[in-house]
């Protein structure tokens, strides 16, 4: 399991490229067989991503967290970007298709990843937060999720965001997670941008082709920096910072949230005019 500490934006703000991306960027989430797991202190969020190729792969909690399974005083939240896969939580099965997900409660002790064809594999995309109460594990499919349509082709920010993990949708302590899909011709996400100092968030930009870039934004409002990122890679981005993105075409990506509330709505945007 991969660490990454907390910074200020003090700090942040004098990181150079190499720097920036070592602290904040995900790569390499989804190799054959394999299970990626970062575990970052800003919230004590985990994020990862699993490929299961030829073999049945195994959720395990890792020297880091001194649990005896991964859930033991966490839940998380998965969705599929790939082919068709199989995630069984204590003996039950749960099938998720190109952009389904699934809700696991604090408390499931066996959880195994694995795809119906080695030929087009599945990935597990998922985000995972401490967790004091045990909800009921939930199969979300994306055509089941609240959605909000937002923004123009106008100002290039045509959107539909679907709410997978919250309040009122599908139960959980503290994690929110869901999909933004921008329309073709729109490329800007989040823009107005905004904060939330009650809660950090990932995200996971893809269906990107393999030349397309993201130039993701962050940092506070008056100190901003960018990121350059690629298909299926994901970004930290601190209470602090803001998060939002432009792109060489349209993408899609999968945001997840944890902190003080579960409140989509509680944001302090910041004016256009007082970017820098």
């Amino acid at each position: 399991m991969e660490l990454r500490t907390a910074c200020s934006p003090k700090d942040a703000k004098h990181y150079d490229t190499d720097r920036l991306r070592e602290e904040f960027l995900i790569q390499d989430l989804f190799k054959a067989d394999k299970i990626k797991y970062v575990y970052s202190h800003i919230d004590r969020i985990i994020t990862g991503g699993a490929k299961p190729v030829k073999k049945k792969l195994k959720i395990e909690a890792g020297d880091e967290l001194r649990a005896k399974y991964f859930l033991e005083r966490r839940e998380m939240g998965i969705i599929n970007i790939g082919g068709k896969g199989t995630v069984t939580v204590d003996g039950q099965k749960y099938v998720l298709d190109y952009k389904d997900g699934l809700y696991i409660g604090r408390g499931a002790k066996n959880i195994t990843l694995e795809s119906a064809s080695a030929k087009k594999p599945a990935k597990f995309y998922f985000n995972s937060t401490p967790a004091h109460t045990a909800y009921p594990t939930v199969l979300i499919h994306p055509e089941d999720c609240v959605t909000q349509e937002l923004g123009s082709l106008a100002t290039c920010n045509h959107r539909v965001i679907r709410k997978y993990i919250l309040p009122g949708q599908v139960e959980s302590c503290q994690l929110v997670m869901g999909m933004t899909t921008l329309a073709e011709g729109s490329v800007w996400n989040t823009m107005p941008c905004h904060t939330h100092d009650r809660r950090m968030e990932v995200y996971l930009y893809f269906e990107l082709g393999k030349d397309d870039v993201v130039f993701h934004l962050m940092g506070e409002p008056r100190e901003t920096r960018h990121i350059v990122m690629r298909n299926e890679e994901a970004v930290i981005s601190p209470s602090w910072s803001i998060h939002s993105a432009s792109a060489t075409r349209n993408y899609t990506f999968i945001w997840g949230m944890c902190g003080e509330n579960q409140d989509f709505d509680d944001m302090d945007h910041v004016a256009m005019t007082d970017l820098r």
